[in-house]
Order: structure tokens, then C-alpha cells, then sequence
């Protein structure tokens, strides 16, 4: 089962639940006819799932939840660490050329670009890319730091923020990807670990496992 679609059984069980809640496990049975020993792995989903709520000697009842409520419950509770890629980063001291060819081999839109520690100093697109190589200055010396975004225009994500949360970056903002990052304190001032990236396919992935599990 996905989290939208329900078996035809869950979907009668849900409308009898509806109408006549509380109602119990046995009485559920015996208006379709079936044991209840039948019945209890739809109840359990319906209950886990959030459609329903059950309570000890009453029976169960309807939550009045709706499925893109439950999707929005079930993805708010999802972090960005949970589901995040490798980060795929480039030395502030690349050229241009050398990011073309990292984001070639690597088959991706966005690169982020980091000092010797690993703390992002900025992050270039493949539009990025492409302004400078039509730039008519040679791409082979061209820094890339001159084609990048710097901080603070960088939009970032944290491993434990939400996964609803960062995808509402991803729209809002109109980027293709976010630098996952660690903030780490020094003195009154911030530094951003880069420990991963987060993007559309990510969110893709998420709903195909969610709609297979």
C-alpha cells in the first residue's frame, strides 16, 4: 500500500468507520462477514497510517485526517540527514575548467565549492559555468571562485531539519540543490562543514520508497 491509495477493503472498512464509529474490531467483522483475525492487518494500517484512531473498549474511531495531511505529517517528520546525498564539492582553488569537468564526470548541476577543511566558500551551477566559458577569458586560468555564489547568498540546509522544510527551500528559492552543512561555532562567528547536499532527486527517491513500503 501507498500512503494515498487504499485496498478497496481499507476504503469500505474506512467509510463503515465513518458512518457507524466507534465501532469495534468484532463488529467490523461481522457487518463484512469476515473473522476478525482477517481484519487486523487493514485495521493496523488504517490506525498507523493515521486514518483511524483506536481506543481501548470503545473501538475505533475516524481521525478526519486527510491522506495529503498524513503525507505531510509523515514527510515533516523526515530529516534532510535521513535522506541526503554525497556531497560533490571542488577546492576553491579549481578553475573553471576543472569544475566543467567535475560536473561532467559526476553528472550533476550543481557543484560546491570548499577551502582545505572542507568548510563551503561557495557554490557554481551550470549556468554559472556557462556565463563564464562565454566570458571569452580562457577558462584553463579563469578561478572558479569568479563564477561562483558566495555566503551569505547561499541557501543551506542542516542534516536535521526537515525534509518538507528543505524541499520548500529547494521551490522557494528556485535552486536545483542545497549544501547539507554542520555549523560549527568559532567565537561569535559561523563555519559551514559541508557533510552532504540535498535536491529534487532526493525528494523523488523519498516519495518512491515511501509509496513502496
Amino acid at each position: 500500500m501507498n500512503y494515498i491509495e487504499l485496498s478497496p477493503r481499507q476504503a469500505i472498512i474506512l467509510d463503515m468507520v465513518k458512518d457507524f464509529g466507534p465501532i469495534t474490531g468484532t463488529q467490523i467483522a461481522e457487518k463484512l462477514s469476515l473473522s476478525r483475525a482477517a481484519l487486523r492487518s487493514d485495521l493496523a494500517i488504517l490506525t498507523m497510517s493515521g486514518l483511524l484512531g483506536a481506543r481501548p473498549r470503545v473501538g475505533y474511531f475516524y481521525t478526519g485526517k486527510n491522506p495529503s495531511e498524513l503525507v505531510a505529517g509523515i514527510i515533516g517528520n523526515i530529516l534532510v540527514g535521513d535522506v541526503q546525498s554525497r556531497p560533490i564539492v571542488i577546492r576553491e582553488t579549481c578553475t573553471v575548467y576543472d569544475a566543467i569537468v567535475t560536473m561532467f564526470i559526476e553528472d550533476v548541476g550543481t557543484l560546491i565549492v570548499v577551502s582545505a577543511d572542507g568548510f563551503i566558500e561557495g557554490i557554481v551551477s551550470r549556468k554559472d559555468l556557462l556565463k563564464a566559458a562565454m566570458g571569452g577569458k580562457d577558462i584553463n586560468s579563469l578561478p572558479v571562485t569568479l563564477a561562483m555564489t558566495r555566503m551569505p547568498n547561499i541557501i543551506l540546509a542542516t542534516p536535521d531539519e526537515s525534509v518538507l522544510r528543505a524541499a520548500q527551500k529547494l521551490i522557494n528559492h528556485q535552486v536545483d540543490a542545497l549544501p547539507v552543512v554542520e555549523i560549527i561555532k568559532s567565537g561569535t562567528s559561523e563555519k559551514y562543514k559541508v557533510v552532504g547536499r540535498f535536491t529534487k532527486t532526493n525528494i523523488t527517491q523519498l516519495f518512491v520508497q515511501l509509496s513502496n513500503n
